[in-house]
């Protein structure tokens, strides 16, 4: 294949093996060690991390920027990967593997598209229930910023 083909040029083979669904998630760091968590408007409900699918044709990158601006209007700089988290049973609705960013943002969080609300939170406090394995993921998070002396 050409290094000017695209995406959408990839043929799909008819009888394609069954794959989980690919997403990511946001730690958006705000005003010293305060994040953003969203409360899903959506099943499963809850509180989690601002996050969503990744789009055919997208990268991981631009799936993040663009889910963070969707559902908190939240302009956000990429610092890095945390982890990747594929546990099948991680998301009620099925298989989902996501890739977990770190990022920072400056503002007030606005809830958009599934969001029901958006605020910043202590990330060693969160509200409750969390959705998804955002315990799990916060807990590595929170892990990670003592590792590096933060």
């Amino acid at each position: 294949m050409s290094p000017a083909a695209t995406a959408k040029e990839i043929p799909m083979h008819p009888q394609s093996p069954r794959t989980p669904r690919l997403a990511v998630d946001l730690i958006i760091e705000v005003e010293g060690d305060r994040i953003v968590l969203i409360h899903r408007r959506n099943p499963p409900y809850g509180w989690a991390l601002p996050g969503g699918f990744v789009e055919y044709g997208e990268s991981l990158e631009a799936a993040a920027v663009r889910e963070a601006k969707e559902e908190t209007g939240l302009d956000i700089e990429l610092i890095r990967q945390l982890h990747t988290y594929s546990d099948p049973s991680r998301d009620p609705r099925g298989h989902t593997v996501s890739t977990v960013f770190i990022a920072t943002a400056q503002g007030t969080p606005q809830a958009g598209d599934d969001a029901g609300d958006a605020r910043t939170v202590s990330a060693k406090e969160p509200p409750a229930p969390l959705a998804f394995d955002h315990v799990k993921i916060l807990a590595d998070y929170l892990a990670f910023r003592q590792e590096r002396g933060h």
